[in-house]
């Protein structure tokens, strides 16, 4: 009798230990849970999150100062603002209308062929933007040279298409275009302004510091390029990684 009950336990061990669990049925919601469902899925994304991604490229991922893309045009053009506007308008028109399109036909490129469909795509309104330079304003088209159509090659704008646009509905593709090309905009203007200022003495063309003024030949060339970002990087780290007031309190040993 004993081994039999011993016998008995056994079997159920075994049969516990080599029983699969059987997947938990799949509840469907209806009526009032199925709507709520059905608008948690198709809820648009929050404010903030929109703010976000539209901000982020003028400061937290700028394109010039954080990820430091860019820097060809920002040495060769960057000598007067009027040049640093014109080209990060350029730039600026280019990036939101490529990740417009990308955005758009994000489900029709293969992705075997997608680099090339990006350049492409690039390459027509870099062609747009330099035809319409050279129509309106001739003389600032010869000044900024063979740097508009090398906006090409620019890897900024396309890191955006494959990193962002490919990968994101049009709207976000849009905030996102926006917010780095207003950053690398506003940075070249930054470093155009500073080079005129010390380098001719002006300001968009207009004179501030008079004939006295004996003009640093240096801030026009490359290496004044090299020295202007240094001190603006240099700048824009101490205002981004400031701690504020409370907390250099709270830990004084720490610089």
């Amino acid at each position: 009798m004993g081994s039999r009950v011993r016998l008995g336990r056994y079997i159920n061990l075994y049969v516990q230990s080599t029983s699969y669990r059987l997947p938990k049925p799949r509840i469907h919601a209806f009526g009032r849970h199925a709507n709520q469902t059905r608008a948690r899925k198709t809820m648009p994304r929050k404010p903030d999150t929109n703010l976000r991604e539209l901000t982020k490229g003028l400061w937290r991922d700028n394109p010039l100062f954080v990820q430091m893309l860019g820097l060809c045009p920002m040495l060769a053009v960057t000598n007067t603002a009027i040049n640093a506007l014109a080209m990060g308008l350029a730039t600026f028109f280019v990036l939101v209308s490529s990740s417009f399109l990308v955005s758009l036909s994000r489900g029709l490129i293969p992705k075997q062929i997608r680099i090339s469909c990006f350049i492409i795509i690039i390459a027509t309104f870099v062609t747009v933007a330099d035809f319409t330079l050279l129509a309106l304003f001739p003389a600032l088209h010869k000044e900024l040279g063979a740097f508009i159509p090398l906006i090409v090659a620019n890897c900024m704008i396309l890191g955006r298409q494959e990193a962002f646009a490919a990968k994101h509905p049009v709207g976000v593709a849009l905030l996102d275009a926006i917010g780095m090309a207003g950053g690398f905009l506003l940075a070249l203007f930054i470093l155009g302004s500073v080079r005129e200022v010390f380098g001719n003495g002006s300001f968009l063309g207009i004179s501030l510091l008079g004939a006295d003024f004996e003009p640093w030949v240096v801030m026009l060339l490359p290496p004044g390029g090299f020295l202007t970002l240094g001190f603006v990087l240099l700048f824009f780290n101490r205002l981004r990684y400031r701690r504020p007031a409370t907390a250099r309190t709270a830990n004084p040993e720490k610089p």
